[in-house]
């Protein structure tokens, strides 16, 4: 069995990143997925969230995706991305202000908002701030 598996990911922006992966770990529309060389065929929406990339030599990548398909093959793993930051690149600001004007808005009565945009607004905001925390994690070891 090999030990790594080629791992794309591009988005409208372009290539994230293309190289090798011993690991993948993304959260897919039905939940957390941890993705090995060898892994079965899979084709998948991806939730907002924290992608990382374990690299052959145990350094590991950590990025934001808000949302994209995920497809999985036993030699080949691609991720078309809606949009992909860098942990570095989030505006903690901005996704601390999005989370508690989303929060505002759902715990409000007023049928003037879209729901479910709003319900994924949150998500947003609460899977950058997560990347984020991650980040400081990784940096205190």
């Amino acid at each position: 069995m090999t030990k790594t598996v080629k791992l794309d990911i591009v988005s409208p922006e372009g290539q994230i990143f293309s190289g090798e992966a011993a690991a993948l770990f993304v959260k897919g529309a039905e939940g957390e997925l941890g993705l090995y060389p060898g892994h079965l065929q899979l084709l998948t929406k991806i939730a907002p969230g924290a992608v990382r990339i374990q690299q052959a030599d145990g350094h590991e990548e950590l990025l934001y995706i808000s949302g994209g398909m995920l497809e999985v093959q036993p030699h080949h793993i691609s991720i078309l991305a809606d949009s992909v930051e860098r942990p570095q690149d989030v505006n903690e600001a901005a996704a601390l202000e999005a989370k508690q004007e989303a929060e505002k808005l759902l715990a409000s009565k007023s049928g003037t908002h879209d729901y479910k945009k709003t319900q994924q607004d949150l998500a947003e905001a609460i899977a950058k701030l997560r990347v984020l925390e991650l980040m400081r994690l990784r940096k205190k070891h």
